[in-house]
């Protein structure tokens, strides 16, 4: 079976898409859309497919079985609703959208229409992850009881200045939390579980825009653990995401997505040996590995060909940018404070 793809966007993430989608079998690029016609141009040279500048053209061509959006994060549903009306399934990067509305308006949509949902979390199919993942779930770390996250990211001038849409409330939502910072999000909550309670402070610390570069928030957890989230993208010269998470049972830390430490009681079994993540996410936005935006991707494929939900779909994806929305609403509260 070969599927055909329409990609949606024309900037660095989107040739990302097109080199994960090349990298497998029995995939094609039909389609590509975006504003920028030399760049659509130029993506359809190198990765094959027809380019497109207006939207609705774009999804009536055919052969084409799915979409990838790349698309600014705001513009996410209102595209992804248009595909799935057309029978098109649906994979869009992070966040899912901008607000839990909007995400609620797709996720109805792509149901009604009987197409598959997907959002692209890439870690959660990362080896030292995944490894992870598999001892919380054994209780190997035992009772969770804290975690501390930090993404110290670093960010120039130039990423925002150079955007129409980085740092807005209207296209971003916001701005290191909601962009950098949620994959961290996610991560937390396929860990932890759910978020009871957050407190907060964001700050527009170093660049000039009108979303926050700085988010920190303390986490209460349904299960009683609590945790500390810092997110920023003001951090010179930027530094690999880490995440400590200790339980009753012991303490394993994960840094560029890889176990630098596992102190447990029980010694588990190593890490699954795994080859670097090569992004450089710390001190920049391009995505050159594409290694796990291929998994997503081929994850998904064989959602849609067995019937099943791929590894992170739309509920899932929902999560991350409920805990977003508190976290905004706890930081402009009075006491800095929210429930979930």
């Amino acid at each position: 079976m070969t599927f055909h793809i329409g990609l949606i966007g024309g900037g660095n993430i989107t040739e990302t898409h097109a080199r994960a989608a090349r990298a497998l079998p029995g995939v094609e690029i039909s389609a590509i859309h975006g504003t920028n016609a030399e760049k659509i141009a130029r993506l359809c040279r190198e990765h094959g497919g027809t380019p497109y500048q207006d939207f609705q053209a774009f999804l009536q061509h055919r052969p084409m079985d799915l979409v990838i959006i790349g698309s600014p994060s705001g513009v996410h549903s209102t595209q992804g609703i248009a595909a799935a009306r057309r029978g098109l399934h649906v994979l869009t990067e992070k966040p899912i959208e901008i607000s839990t509305a909007r995400a609620d308006d797709l996720i109805e949509a792509t149901r009604q229409s009987k197409v598959q949902l997907g959002v692209i979390f890439q870690d959660r199919i990362k080896p030292h992850i995944r490894q992870l993942k598999n001892w919380v779930d054994q209780g190997l770390l035992g009772r969770l009881l804290f975690v501390d996250a930090r993404v110290k990211w670093y960010r120039p001038p130039e990423y925002y200045a150079n955007s129409r849409w980085r740092g807005t409330l209207a296209l971003d939502g916001g701005g290191a939390l909601i962009n950098q910072g949620v994959h961290t999000v996610d991560l937390l909550l396929w860990l932890l579980g759910d978020v009871v309670r957050v407190q907060a402070r964001t700050a527009t610390e170093l660049h000039k825009i009108e979303a926050e570069d700085t988010a920190v928030a303390i986490l209460e957890f349904a299960s009683g653990a609590l945790g500390l989230f810092q997110a920023t993208t003001a951090a010179y010269p930027g530094y690999p995401r880490r995440v400590e998470l200790s339980g009753s049972e012991g303490t394993v830390i994960l840094e560029h997505d890889r176990i630098i430490a596992a102190n447990l009681r029980n010694t588990p079994h190593a890490a699954a040996s795994a080859a670097l993540d090569e992004n450089e996410s710390a001190s920049s936005a391009v995505v050159s590995d594409f290694r796990g935006h291929q998994t997503v991707l081929e994850d998904f494929l064989q959602a849609i060909e067995h019937h099943r939900a791929p590894a992170c779909d739309g509920p899932e994806g929902r999560r991350s940018i409920a805990l977003v929305e508190s976290i905004y609403r706890a930081a402009k509260t009075a006491d800095r404070t929210a429930a979930v």
